[in-house]
């Protein structure tokens, strides 16, 4: 049987949850909720950059990704930002949903599943 691993483990939730050689990452937001989609985008992913290193990944190992939009008119600009930021041919599967996020400020959240590095 495989260990689960839980790092940043706070009353609610774990900021990283591995098992199975498998990184699960809580939801992800910007720091900054008066920026605009763009800037907030990118934090969230500088944020997700950050996480899967402390745990053994990167996103060129990402599985899964869903995208969280308060406003689905911010998809281009939401993707104008993933897209620079994913790697060339390492695309994970995604969805993208327009949802009620925790803060009325924030515009995006993400949730990403992760493989290890080998």
């Amino acid at each position: 049987m495989s260990a689960i691993t839980r790092m940043e483990t706070g009353v609610r939730m774990s900021r990283i949850v591995t098992h199975n050689n498998v990184v699960y990452l809580c939801g992800q937001v910007a720091d900054n909720g008066e920026e605009s989609i763009g800037p907030q985008t990118q934090s969230m992913l500088d944020k997700v950059d950050a996480l899967l290193e402390q745990a053994g990944s990167s996103r060129e190992h990402m599985l899964s990704a869903t995208v969280y939009l308060r406003d689905i008119k911010d998809f281009a600009g939401m993707n104008e930002v993933w897209d620079a930021w994913v790697p060339e041919g390492s695309a994970p599967a995604r969805a993208c949903v327009e949802a009620r996020l925790a803060r009325e400020d924030l515009l995006v959240e993400i949730s990403v599943i992760a493989a290890l590095k080998e």
